[in-house]
């Protein structure tokens, strides 16, 4: 962080001020930087001149302060929109009460007030095309290449130019990676990869999720090559460094159970390795040893940024270097583009495992992946909600072709809607849509998708499952779970408690987490008590319908309290039902496993899109729960 002197500043925003009056009078540079998608849509790689890295908090314009009148008018005015549009809005249009609560949680108000443009921008489209301003031919031809599977770009290097932006038109999601192949080069050999997301309207910066700084001369604070990766916010400025070799041993914490920095890139190591040892040590015992680091000025390196569940690992030449825990608001899904700058002679990238949504023209046995209509002759036993980000298009394809094929969900008896957030891509709010459209299975939130916000989530479950349909039971789970549906029904049928019930994997004896290193991260303000009510592990739990419908009431009646992590908030809120005399029966079940798969699982989490497949293939041929991988 910089400290600023009263000389320094008045000339910084002297300057700001001219940057800003240079960028108003260029209309054409401004679009650019506003939508990274306008100067060349056919070719998401290309070279351009990056500028430096953002290091200035800019003041807030008045003029960009939104009231919570024109937030609300935004998301909730009527719209020209079909019966069948509608039907992906049921939940929407109840929780307007979400604008007059959204300082509850952390970044709701900004959450609501993106999501407002991005869903101005998204209807503004949708009436174009109606209206046929919009090519129909062309925007096929368009959408193709709007979310691609990968894009790779070969002999990046081309003469005087030190920077390359590669565009990511969908944002990342698990298992998505970035692989450069370069040389470091120049004077120094220091780099930079930056992945960014997209300037809101009125910034002039994008916010960084991840800045991975290669000094291979080392900074202020060594003259060792090191590693520096941090976040970038026009609101928070640069974020707290993470340095590999740490500056202090206990700062090298797990992610994703990989360190943050491995050991062999250590201060203290006094042992030399051969740059083409692959991890293998020799002793160095009275000899000058050079230190292990991956990138060496000259030498050719291979290197791949994947997507994890609790972060960015960076592996080099094959073997992993450093982990990047996600921070708050700064999650893969907002990826737009790569930065790549400095030293470096940049051979080749490769993004793969990108999120695309699937062609419903090509799609086999359409109608059989369909919602079935909710009916008010048919009642519904149990709803069971999905919590699903906008870009991921695989995951759910992959439950509609698994679990949810259960008999009783095609009968109707188990309805199942997936619950997802406003992107801030319109391209990727454009798919969703569609794909909305198609299957008619998606509850869109009037809020745009951060981590912190899935209680509200949780609240929509609720809304659902008792004011949309009237649910027996109510279950939340995720796109990343299979669930046994017969199994649950099952389950439920031999408890037979229909009101006060709690099903799922109990916890009656967890403490909150103190560490601030910790992703479940609650500070005393947010909970004071030395334990947690009991409460069920969020892949996947049940509760009767009077709970729901007491969340649903509580909330409209300002009596919820709201807690960032949506598992424990549903205990915290039915131990207060119990306080004012519900009777609750907690229900244990031992086959939900939040950690992989087991045999004899009803709920299998962190399965991705194969995994699924698999499962499901599985109960077909054997009729049992056995996990992929066993004989």
């Amino acid at each position: 962080m910089k400290k600023w002197y009263g000389g320094g500043l008045v000339a910084s925003l002297f300057m700001l001020l001219v940057l800003r009056y240079v960028v108003m009078k260029n209309p054409v540079e401004e679009s650019y930087l506003m939508n990274p998608f306008s100067s060349n849509a056919t070719n998401p790689l290309e070279w351009v001149h990056i500028r430096g890295s953002p290091t200035v908090q800019y003041p807030v314009n008045a003029s960009q302060v939104i009231s919570v009148d024109a937030i609300a008018f935004s998301l909730f005015a009527q719209r020209n929109l079909s019966e069948g549009e509608q039907q992906s809005l049921f939940t929407w249009n109840l929780l307007k009460n979400l604008i007059n609560h959204s300082h509850a949680l952390p970044n709701g108000v900004e959450a609501i007030k993106e999501a407002g443009s991005a869903w101005n921008s998204l209807m503004a489209l949708v009436q174009e095309k109606k209206l046929g301003y919009a090519n129909d031919n062309s925007s096929k031809k368009e959408k193709e290449k709007q979310c691609p599977h990968f894009l790779n770009k070969m002999n990046a290097t081309e003469p005087d130019k030190s920077d390359y932006k590669l565009r990511v038109p969908c944002g990342l999601t698990q298992g998505s990676s970035i692989t450069i192949i370069g040389i470091p080069n120049g004077l120094l050999g220091d780099f930079r990869i930056d992945l960014t997301g997209e300037a809101l309207p009125g910034e002039p910066d994008p916010p960084i999720i991840l800045h991975y700084n290669v000094r291979l001369h080392g900074d202020k604070m060594t003259e060792d090559p090191v590693i520096v990766q941090n976040t970038w916010t026009i609101t928070h400025d640069w974020g707290e460094e993470d340095r590999c070799p740490p500056s202090t041993p206990d700062k090298n914490r797990k992610v994703d159970e990989l360190d943050q920095c491995i050991k062999l890139v250590s201060k203290d190591d006094n042992r030399t390795v051969s740059p083409h040892s692959h991890g293998s040590r020799k002793s160095s015992v009275g000899l000058q040893g050079v230190k292990y680091f991956p990138f060496k000025h000259g030498s050719l390196f291979v290197a791949t940024l994947r997507v994890g569940s609790e972060g960015i690992q960076m592996t080099v030449d094959g073997k992993h270097i450093t982990s990047f825990a996600y921070r708050e608001t700064l999650e893969p899904w907002l990826v737009s583009e790569v930065r790549i700058s400095g030293d470096l002679k940049l051979i080749s990238v490769l993004a793969s495992g990108l999120p695309t949504s699937e062609d419903s023209d090509l799609t086999v046995n359409l109608e059989a992946l369909k919602a079935i209509p909710l009916s008010h002759q048919k009642p519904v036993d149990l709803f069971i909600g999905v919590f699903s980000t906008a870009n991921n298009f695989k995951r759910r394809m992959a439950l509609r072709r698994t679990w949810m094929q259960y008999p009783e969900v095609r009968s109707g008896t188990v309805a199942v809607r997936f619950f997802v957030g406003m992107h801030k891509n319109q391209i990727v709010n454009e798919e969703l849509w569609n794909e909305a459209r198609t299957y008619g299975d998606i509850q869109l939130m009037p809020f745009v998708d951060y981590y912190s916000l899935i209680t509200w989530k949780t609240l929509a479950i609720c809304t659902f499952g008792t004011e949309v349909v009237s649910a027996k039971f109510v279950m939340k789970t995720d796109d990343d779970a299979f669930l046994r549906v017969g199994e649950v029904v099952a389950s439920l049928s031999r408890i037979s408690m229909t009101r006060g019930l709690l099903y799922g994997l109990i916890n009656s004896d967890s403490q909150p987490h103190r560490s601030t290193d910790s992703k479940w991260f609650i500070s005393p303000e947010e909970w004071s008590e030395e334990k947690y009510p009991p409460w069920a592990h969020g892949p996947g739990y049940v509760v009767s319908y009077d709970i729901a419908k007491a969340v649903y009431n509580r909330f409209n009646e300002g009596r919820l309290k709201m807690f960032k992590l949506e598992d424990v908030a549903m205990g915290i809120w039915i131990d207060d039902m119990k306080k004012e005399g519900l009777e609750v029966r907690y229900e244990k079940e031992e086959r939900i496993f939040t950690e992989g798969c087991k045999d004899g699982y009803v709920i299998a989490h962190y399965q991705g899109p194969r995994e699924m497949m698999c499962l499901w293939q599985k109960l077909q041929e054997t009729k049992r729960a056995r996990c992929c991988g066993d004989p």
